[in-house]
C-alpha cells in the first residue's frame, strides 16, 4: 500500500467504535512487552475470523481512547522491527505471522500497523500454545464456543470426499487398482485372503476410496486414468518435478497426474538419489549412503499430496537441486507447529482432506499414528545430515528442504551422540548453523547453555561446540575482542603516524571487528570506541573538524 491509502486506512481505522474486536490501539510510547504483542495476534486474528474480515489491526503510537496519534519508539531500527514476523511466527500455531508492517512517519509522530492474517477456516490461532480472543476491550482466553465454531468451519466440507458426478469405475487405472490391493494387504496382512475375494468395487469400498460404489475425488486422486483429471475441475492434481542447477537455472522437467498412487514411485525415479561419502569417528574409510533416505523423500510427498488444498487449483512442486530437495504444497500447515508435532508425536486432531488421508493410510501411504515427521529428523540426525527445514511463513503454503550433505558430520554427532539435549535444543542449534532466525526467548536459553554467542538475530555456535566441530577460525572470525584491544590498535597507529583520521581507523578496524556485525554496526562500534577514548580515557583528542575529525594522542611518550 502507499503512504497515502495507509493515512486513509487508518484515518478510517480510527473512526471505528473502540469495542471493534479485531482491532487494537496501543501508545507504546518506548516498548511493548513481546508475549502481549503474541496474545493480540492471536485474538485479532481469531476475531477476524469470527467477523469476516480479511485481517486484524495491531497498532502503535495512538492512544486508545481519544484515537490520538502519539508517537511511538517501539523498535525503530527497521531491521529490528521486521525480525518481529519470525519471532512471532516461532510461538504462534502454523508459523502464521504478520502479513505486513507498515512503518508510518507522520507529523504528528511515528505509527506502527502491524496487519494480522485472519485464522484459517476451521483452525484457530494459537499463542504459545493458548487461544485468545477478545471479549468488548478485553484481551481473553477464546471460550470453547468460539473455537469449536473456527473448527467445524473446516469439518462442514470436506473437499476430498465429494463424488465426481459422470465417473465410473473405468475412469479409474487398472494398474492403479492392482497396485491398490497390493498395499492394502500390506496394511491388513490378516485379511489377505478376504481381499482377494473382493470385486473391484467392494475393494474400493473397503479401503474407503470410494462411497457405495461411487468415484470420489480421493478415488480420481489416487487411481485415476490420467485422462480422468478432468473430474476435479477446476482443480488441478498434478506433481511437477523440477531439476534445477547451482546456479537456480531449470535444466529439467515433468509432470505427472493421476494415478498418484503409481506416480509417487515415477517422481521417486526422476530424483538423481547419487552415492554420498563421507569421514565419520575419526576413520580413514568412508561412509557410503545415497544422497536422500528414500522414505524422507515418500513421506514429504506422501505428506503434499495428503495436506495440499486442491481449492486453490495449483500444483504439488519436488525442486531438486545439486544437494537438496525442496517439496511444496499449497495450503497451512495444520498442526501448530513442526516442533509440536515432534514432541506429541501423535495423530493430528484433523486433516484438509479427512477422506484422502483415511484411504492413504488404508493403502499404507502415511501412519496416523503421528511419526512420519519425527521420523523424517530421525534419520537425517542418523545420517549426520541436516535436519529438515519447514518454512511455513507463507500462510498459503508449505515449504519442506532436505538437504543431502554433511554440513559439519562432527558437530552433528557432538549434539546426537555426546551430548543429552532434548529434540527441541537440538532443531534450534541446528536453526542457528544454518543461520536461521530463532525466538529471542530460545536464544537467550541456549546462551545461557553456553552454546551460541553474537548480537541477536546474527547468532553462531559457541567456541566449545565450534572448537569441537573444526569451526575454530569460524569462531575467531566471529568473536569481538574486547574494547581495550581496539583501543591500544588506535593508539599503536597514532604513535606511527603521529595522526589518525576516520577513513585511517575505520581501514584499520573494519575488518578486525566481528563478523556477525554488519557495515553500520561496525561503524557505530567504531564512533563508541572514539568517543570513550576522547571522552572518558583522555588518550586521544580531535584537533579537525567534527566532519573531518584528525585524532593525536594527549600524551607522549
Amino acid at each position: 500500500m502507499t503512504l497515502e491509502e495507509l493515512k486513509k486506512l487508518l484515518d478510517e481505522l480510527r473512526r471505528l467504535p473502540s469495542e471493534t474486536e479485531w482491532i487494537e490501539f496501543k501508545e507504546a510510547k518506548h516498548t511493548f512487552h513481546f508475549n502481549e504483542i503474541g496474545k493480540y495476534f492471536s485474538a485479532l486474528s481469531n476475531e477476524a475470523n469470527l467477523k469476516n474480515k480479511e485481517c486484524g489491526w495491531l497498532i502503535f503510537g495512538i492512544e486508545h481512547k481519544s484515537r490520538k496519534i502519539i508517537n511511538t519508539r517501539f523498535r525503530s531500527n527497521r531491521t529490528d522491527l521486521d525480525s518481529l514476523k519470525s519471532e512471532v511466527a516461532n510461538k504462534t500455531s502454523n508459523r502464521i505471522t504478520f502479513i505486513e508492517i507498515y512503518e508510518l512517519h507522520l507529523p504528528e509522530g511515528r505509527v506502527i500497523m502491524f496487519q494480522i492474517p485472519a485464522a484459517p477456516k476451521g483452525i484457530p490461532v494459537a499463542w504459545n500454545g493458548h487461544y485468545y480472543g477478545r471479549d468488548g476491550e478485553s484481551l481473553v482466553a477464546l471460550n470453547l464456543q468460539e473455537i469449536e465454531q473456527i473448527r467445524n468451519q473446516g469439518q462442514q466440507y470436506d473437499w476430498s470426499a465429494q463424488i465426481c458426478e459422470g465417473a465410473t469405475i473405468d475412469d479409474l487405472d487398472v494398474a492403479a487398482v492392482v497396485k491398490a490391493r497390493e498395499k492394502y494387504r500390506e496394511k491388513f496382512s490378516a485379511k489377505t485372503d478376504e481381499v482377494d475375494s473382493w470385486d473391484n468395487i467392494t475393494f474400493l469400498n473397503k479401503a474407503k476410496v470410494t462411497i457405495q460404489g461411487k468415484i470420489t475425488r480421493t478415488a480420481i486422486i489416487l487411481l485415476g486414468k490420467n485422462e480422468s483429471e478432468h473430474f476435479l475441475s477446476p482443480s488441478v492434481a498434478r506433481i511437477s518435478w523440477i531439476l534445477k542447477d547451482e546456479h537456480n537455472v531449470e535444466k529439467d522437467y515433468e509432470h505427472f497426474g493421476p494415478p498418484f498412487l503409481l506416480n509417487i514411485e515415477a517422481v521417486y525415479a526422476k530424483i538423481r538419489n547419487l552415492k554420498y561419502r563421507y569421514l565419520l569417528d575419526n576413520t580413514l574409510f568412508p561412509t557410503e549412503v545415497t544422497k536422500y533416505e528414500p522414505y524422507v523423500i515418500r513421506e514429504a510427498l506422501n505428506n503434499c499430496i495428503a495436506h495440499q488444498d486442491y481449492e486453490l487449483h495449483g500444483r504439488i512442486a519436488v525442486v531438486e537441486g545439486p544437494d537438496d530437495l525442496l517439496f511444496t504444497n499449497l495450503g497451512s500447515f495444520l498442526p501448530e507447529s513442526v516442533e509440536k508435532v515432534i514432541e506429541q508425536d501423535s495423530p493430528q486432531e484433523y486433516y484438509r482432506n479427512a477422506f484422502l488421508a483415511q484411504a492413504m493410510v488404508n493403502l499404507n501411504l502415511i501412519d496416523t499414528q503421528g511419526g512420519g515427521i519425527k521420523k523424517m529428523f530421525s534419520l537425517q540426525m542418523s545420517r549426520c545430515f541436516p535436519l529438515p527445514d519447514y518454512d511455513l511463513s507463507d500462510p498459503s503454503k508449505v515449504k519442506v528442504r532436505i538437504t543431502g550433505k554433511v554440513i559439519d558430520e562432527k558437530y552433528t554427532r557432538l549434539l546426537i551422540r555426546k551430548t543429552d539435549l532434548d529434540l527441541k535444543t537440538i532443531i534450534l542449534l541446528d536453526r542457528v548453523q544454518k543461520k536461521g532466525i530463532i525466538a529471542r526467548e530460545d536464544a537467550s536459553r541456549l546462551k545461557k547453555m553456553k552454546m551460541i554467542e553474537g548480537r541477536y538475530p546474527t547468532l553462531y555456535v559457541a567456541a566449545p561446540i565450534a572448537s569441537a566441530t573444526n569451526k575454530r577460525a569460524e569462531y575467531i572470525r566471529n568473536r569481538s575482542f574486547d574494547a581495550e584491544h581496539y583501543k591500544k590498535m588506535v593508539v599503536a597507529f597514532i604513535k606511527k603516524y603521529d595522526s589518525a583520521s576516520r577513513p585511517d581507523i575505520d581501514k584499520l578496524l573494519m575488518d578486525k571487528l566481528s563478523d556477525v556485525l554488519n557495515e553500520n554496526q561496525k561503524s557505530n562500534k567504531i564512533h563508541n570506541l572514539l568517543y570513550e577514548m576522547s571522552r572518558r580515557d583522555k588518550t586521544i583528542k580531535n584537533i579537525g573538524s567534527r566532519k573531518r575529525p584528525e585524532w593525536v594522542l594527549t600524551f607522549k611518550n
